[in-house]
């Protein structure tokens, strides 16, 4: 195993070990690196497992195939160069607290040559933002036939069976029907989400010649959640206009039905019922990655590491944990934090400023989560959420055009925070000529 990294850019100053390059993650890095990294007052060091960053609620549109992920992928090594930090390719394998190191996996290249040893970085100070992935919940036959969309790759999988399915089906090729069946298992945001941009993307496909199904009733979409209503962590008033919505557009919405296995053609439910699937997406819930139970971290029943309001590992005060692989207390609602990208933007907010105090010697207050409310897309079609809190001083439902450009000023003010104004202005002037000159869907 090599040894530890070298210094970034030769600083001098306390090394800030950053896992996990989500949402939360990246903004962090950027901004500690442009404020110290910079002027080496620290040594900011990113570390991922995979080569580039694409903002996670987007993958249900790569899943669609109403985003080209390769149009918002941005590389690492080039943010790290343009911001003051370093970046380092390679999984979370282990801990040494001991001795202040991660352990990091080797990186190999298409050929399966490896380019990178596992290695070990030492840190003075360690964040963890390594995200969630898919909870299947042990369900029979969800390893092998559901999809999940935790990452780029997984998304764009979706996508070209969805296309292959749709020309079987329209060419009577082997067993395959004149329809096409997708179940989405798990009525969240996720979930919600990508059967509207499904649909979407039937009527796109259509349009394009690609296949001569009907789109809204040969392209049969069933949206399955355990609970008596989608979106249960919503509103109910969100839930029921978000259900209305789905109705008009042929989602076949079915509540109160516990999936207890998942085959090739069909998803099964505790009543009884077999829904048939030519493609199945698992969306019923996350959970933190395994390894971080293998830290000697404490860890609650999610697998999410238990830190204080300060975001702070219990008995290390140089390990912090923010994100959806975290546990936060959350006073005000008598439970924690919610795994919301909101909330991984005001943690590295605060974690950006507490940084800094900690360096400086100065006392730190305790991160307050302030819930702006939650928003819903239904791609072209509507939008629906809710604005709270401080936003407003109040609580106020939306829906339509002001909920959709809601939702799209989300990820604006991510690359808003990657890039500052300028670029994110330039940012969005080319993606809306692209929308102008490339077809709405990926065909190919």
């Amino acid at each position: 195993m090599a040894g530890q990294t070298d210094g970034a850019g030769g600083a001098n100053g306390p090394r800030i070990v950053v896992v996990g390059g989500g949402a939360g993650g990246l903004e962090l890095a950027t901004r500690l690196g442009d404020k110290l990294g910079k002027r080496g007052a620290a040594q900011v060091i990113l570390v991922d497992r995979n080569p580039t960053h694409i903002w996670k609620p987007l993958l249900h549109e790569v899943a669609a195939g109403s985003m080209d992920p390769n149009t918002h992928q941005l590389e690492y090594a080039a943010q790290a160069r343009w911001h003051g930090f370093e970046f380092q390719q390679g999984e979370l394998k282990g801990l040494d607290r001991v001795a202040k190191s991660i352990i990091v996996s080797g990186c190999v290249d298409a050929d399966g040559t490896e380019v990178l040893p596992e290695r070990a970085i030492s840190y003075d100070t360690l964040v963890l933002s390594i995200g969630s992935v898919t909870h299947f919940f042990g369900v029979p036959g969800t390893a092998e036939h559901a999809i999940a969309l935790d990452t780029a790759w997984q998304a764009e999988r979706f996508r070209r069976r969805l296309i292959a399915a749709c020309m079987r089906a329209q060419n009577g090729m082997g067993d395959a029907r004149p329809q096409v069946d997708i179940a989405i298992v798990g009525a969240g945001a996720t979930g919600v989400e990508l059967s509207a941009e499904l649909r979407n993307t039937a009527h796109v496909l259509a349009a394009y010649g690609l296949h001569k199904l009907d789109p809204r009733h040969d392209i049969r979409i069933h949206l399955i959640e355990g609970g008596p209503r989608i979106l249960p962590v919503l509103k109910e008033r969100i839930s029921a206009a978000t259900t209305k919505l789905l109705h008009k557009l042929d989602v076949n919405v079915i509540t109160s039905e516990r999936v207890t296995e998942v085959t090739a053609s069909a998803v099964n439910t505790a009543s009884g019922k077999s829904i048939p699937a030519d493609l199945t997406v698992w969306a019923a819930g996350i959970r933190a990655p395994s390894v971080l139970g293998e830290l000697g971290l404490p860890v609650n029943r999610l697998g999410q590491i238990v830190v204080s309001r300060t975001l702070q590992v219990e008995g290390d005060d140089s390990i912090y944990a923010f994100g959806d692989c975290a546990s936060c207390p959350w006073p005000e609602a008598s439970t924690s934090v919610p795994p919301r990208a909101q909330a991984a933007h005001q943690q590295a907010t605060y974690l950006f400023d507490a940084l800094r105090k900690r360096m400086d010697g100065k006392p730190v207050q305790p991160f307050a989560f302030k819930d702006l409310g939650s928003l819903v897309s239904l791609g072209h079609f509507s939008a629906v959420g809710s604005l709270m809190g401080g936003l407003i001083g109040g609580s106020m439902f939306i829906e339509g055009l002001m909920a959709r450009l809601m939702y799209t000023s989300l990820y604006r003010m991510h690359v808003l925070a990657l890039h500052g104004w300028v670029r994110m202005s330039v940012d969005t002037v080319m993606h809306w000529l692209r929308s102008k000159t490339n077809p709405r869907v990926k065909l190919h």
